[in-house]
């Protein structure tokens, strides 16, 4: 059987049984492609530890239309998709090449970048609260801050999903996977107090007040988008004086941070951050241990000091 028809069986594996997102199974479809434009969709069974070395290197040398390279962690996903695949295949007991033949890249974690409270605050003042705009954007950032969610899961939210007297509800996030969110009071009063200024009765909880939006049936139109919450944030980080590339996943790194150095275990952040592995959680382990670094050097006195 040749590849191109079994990676269609895949991708909708990863749909209907693995319940993955139709965008992970969609990257995984893109991943998997160049491997077909690479071996010329060559039979499963033939592929080898051989095809698999030539076609990293095949990877490493690629360029796209525009001359841009595939960065290492780019690189990677497609290995993992890879590896994904032949898992599947081999369940199915079709013959080819074992998954443990594929080994992974080292990757090098990023430093994380976050923000300290005073940092958040600072952000926070910049924001105009005169405009039914500005009252959405102080929601976000408190949002953001208070519960760790990731950016699609906030642009996701509705009306009906969020209780601010309870000052807890359920995302779905990566995966498929229910999880549950808490967020500050702080948080619940700004959403209220969004909410209760504006006119309309749509669902969407944050909505776009940009004039070029075509409407629908569902109310949908209006929905604020991930991108437009990527540009508000940083907008706001510039305004602070903040010279550090600031997102809403800063928020989400800000928020775990808060957490472990105030004392939060590591698998309490993990499920609150919804990380399906707990090594994930781990990035955030070395910021915590400069923290300890500090309180050493502030407060621990040297033997044989005058």
């Amino acid at each position: 059987m040749y590849l191109s028809e079994l990676i269609l069986d895949f991708i909708e594996h990863l749909e209907v049984e693995g319940g993955r997102s139709a965008k992970t199974a969609e990257n995984y479809r893109l991943y998997l492609e160049r491997l077909v434009e690479f071996t010329h969709d060559i039979q499963v069974e033939k592929i080898t530890t051989e095809t698999i070395r030539k076609y990293r290197l095949w990877l490493n040398r690629y360029k796209n239309p525009q001359g841009d390279e595939l960065a290492i962690i780019t690189q990677a996903y497609h290995l993992i998709a890879l590896r994904g695949f032949l898992k599947y295949l081999s369940s199915r007991d079709i013959a080819s090449l074992s998954p443990d033949k594929i080994v992974l890249p080292k990757i090098s974690r990023k430093q994380v970048t976050f923000l300290h409270y005073d940092e958040v605050e600072r952000l926070i003042g910049g924001i105009d609260l005169q405009s039914e705009a500005g009252l959405r954007d102080r929601a976000i950032v408190e949002l953001l801050f208070s519960s760790g969610l990731r950016v699609s899961e906030l642009v996701n939210l509705n009306r009906d999903h969020v209780n601010t007297k309870r000052r807890e509800f359920m995302v779905r996030g990566k995966g498929q996977k229910d999880r549950p969110v808490f967020i500050s009071q702080a948080a619940a009063d700004w959403v209220e107090r969004y909410l209760d200024a504006r006119q309309d009765t749509l669902p969407p909880l944050f909505l776009s007040y940009s004039k070029n939006v075509e409407a629908d049936m569902s109310g949908d139109f209006r929905r604020l988008t991930a991108r437009s919450i990527q540009r508000m944030v940083s907008k706001y980080a510039r305004l602070a004086g903040i010279t550090k590339h600031v997102s809403p996943h800063t928020m989400r790194h800000s928020f775990a941070t808060d957490l472990l150095m105030n004392g939060a275990d590591l698998r309490s952040v993990q499920s609150m951050l919804g990380h399906s592995n707990i090594s994930t959680t781990q990035v955030y382990t070395h910021v915590t241990d400069e923290h300890l670094r500090e309180v050493y050097e502030k407060f621990h006195s040297e033997s044989g000091s005058a």
